[in-house]
């Protein structure tokens, strides 16, 4: 999957001379936590958080507290080294950007103008509807030999058994010589499944049945 299918393009933004006071009225009206700053040509020079605001947000228990600060413009707050990405990026390189440099946001720029948002909330539910955990479904997951052709040799097990697979992640095994295959399907009881697979020879991991330990 790629950005363009995930990102928001409802945007709200500001510039740079908008006041704090509109920025903390944004981001409370479209119950977000973001905002990204544009100049004339929409291209992005910033970006501020509803952290960023609370921080400049005076408190009304300090006893110098003036409405004033409020009215300084949010270029005073903003970030301006952005991380961008771009519509046609995949998602899994974003998810490496969000944990690496542990934000929240990210633009989404085309010639250079905001065309999109990402948020980590986005990322999730991408996420969600990758592997398949918002449809009703059994989770297997089987302990395979690292080689070519076996994914194929698996998944034909379900295509004989006329088994929807909602979604397939593989990641590596302690040992080299395995990988764990993590496969969603349509079916409620995976006994079926489960049975298929141990008769030809695989190591189920999951589910653990008590006939299986």
């Amino acid at each position: 999957m790629i950005v363009e299918e995930m990102m928001k393009t409802d945007l709200v933004t500001l510039t740079p001379d908008h006041t704090i006071a509109e920025a903390m009225k944004l981001l409370d009206t479209h119950k977000i936590r973001h905002i990204p700053i544009v100049n004339d040509l929409h291209y992005v020079v910033g970006i501020i958080s509803d952290r960023d605001v609370r921080d400049a947000s005076p408190s009304i228990l300090d006893s110098n507290y003036t409405s004033a600060l409020l009215s300084e413009p949010v270029r005073m707050i903003m970030q301006t080294e952005v991380i961008t990405a771009h519509p046609l990026d995949f998602v899994e390189e974003i998810a490496s950007i969000f944990y690496e440099h542990q934000i929240g946001c990210i633009p989404v720029t085309k010639n250079k103008r905001l065309v999109g948002v990402v948020t980590e909330r986005d990322l999730l539910h991408t996420f969600i509807q990758l592997t398949g955990t918002n449809k009703p479904g059994s989770q297997i997951e089987i302990k395979v030999e690292n080689k070519a052709g076996v994914l194929a040799e698996v998944t034909s097990l379900f295509g004989s058994k006329r088994t929807n697979i909602l979604s397939v992640l593989v990641y590596p095994d302690v040992d080299e010589r395995y990988k764990i295959l993590v496969l969603r399907i349509q079916a409620i009881n995976p006994l079926i499944s489960i049975n298929t697979l141990k008769e030809n020879g695989y190591e189920v991991l999951w589910p653990k049945l008590p006939e299986m330990t």
